[in-house]
């Protein structure tokens, strides 16, 4: 997972739904996926792809239907990786606060 790949897949309002699709419902199929845009299948195809390659969901074969399902842990790696990016971290009582570096953890 690279951060760039993770936030150009999320620029996108269509992935960004499909990603919400996935955690509420679950795991659901392309066609289940599909059914929920007013897009060509190769445009979902397309966003499917994308996702994938950042790592933010993973897809199964069952016969001739591909099943998507998010990806948790890189969600949570990106939250951490863009946290530290911005100086933004937990204190010692596991608080979200202002790192260090820029001003002292106070909120």
């Amino acid at each position: 997972m690279g951060l760039d790949e993770v936030f150009g897949a999320l620029s996108d309002p269509t992935r960004r739904e499909v990603l919400r699709l996935l955690r509420e419902r679950g795991a659901l199929t392309a066609g289940e996926i599909a059914g929920e845009f007013d897009l060509a299948k190769s445009t979902m195809s397309g966003h499917f792809t994308v996702l994938r390659h950042a790592g933010l969901i993973v897809s199964e074969r069952h016969g001739q239907r591909i099943v998507y399902s998010l990806s948790q842990s890189v969600f949570e790696e990106t939250i951490e990786a863009a946290m530290r990016l911005l100086g933004v971290g937990r204190d010692g009582a596991g608080r979200v606060g202002r790192g260090a570096r820029r001003g002292g953890g106070q909120p």
